[in-house]
């Protein structure tokens, strides 16, 4: 029983740190990364579909990316979609494939890229302590019902604390990695 809570939350801790990778991996950082475009949807046919279902995307130079659909008739729709997103990206045309060129980022817009950062890190750690707090609980339940003794509640909450430090740590690492790959000119 208490080894299903410590791993439940050690997984769901785990989790967490995932949602935050794959968020950072599609924030701009002055270099062409095919996850940026990893959140456009395209409307194809009536559905929305992610861009990267429609087309092979990729960076053949750090301040560029290309953008191949496998259907031709698509490159306008898809075009629109890259405009109508809030990445600031303006696409070529050049008949059979788009370019899109990264622009350098201004200081100003680097501040708030890394205000942004904090903030997805704040909301993990946020998370990871949520996840904390409802494991103590269910110890403490365990505790009640006298299914465990007081010093195994004791010990098993001391074990998820040192989970939730190690997991908090390395969002704080993630973070200045991140924080470091933006401030890069």
């Amino acid at each position: 029983m208490l080894n299903d809570v410590f791993m439940e939350a050690d997984d769901k801790m785990q989790k967490t740190l995932g949602v935050l990778r794959k968020d950072y991996s599609s924030m701009r950082a002055g270099r062409a990364n095919p996850a940026l475009l990893e959140k456009i949807k395209v409307d194809y046919y009536g559905a929305l579909t992610p861009l990267n279902q429609l087309a092979n995307i990729s960076a053949p130079e750090p301040r560029l990316l290309t953008v191949q659909p496998w259907d031709k008739s698509l490159l306008s729709v898809i075009e629109k979609a890259i405009l109508k997103s809030d990445l600031g990206l303006n696409p070529t045309n050049s008949g059979n494939i788009l370019r899109i060129a990264i622009p350098q980022l201004t200081e100003e817009r680097r501040q708030e890229l890394v205000k942004a950062a904090k903030k997805k890190a704040e909301e993990s750690k946020v998370g990871i302590r949520n996840i904390r707090r409802d494991a103590n609980d269910r110890i403490k339940k365990l505790e009640k019902d006298k299914d465990i003794t007081e010093d195994e509640c004791k010990k098993e909450q001391e074990e998820i604390q040192k989970v939730t430090d190690k997991y908090i740590k390395e969002a704080d690492t993630i973070l200045s990695i991140k924080e470091k790959e933006i401030m890069e000119v």
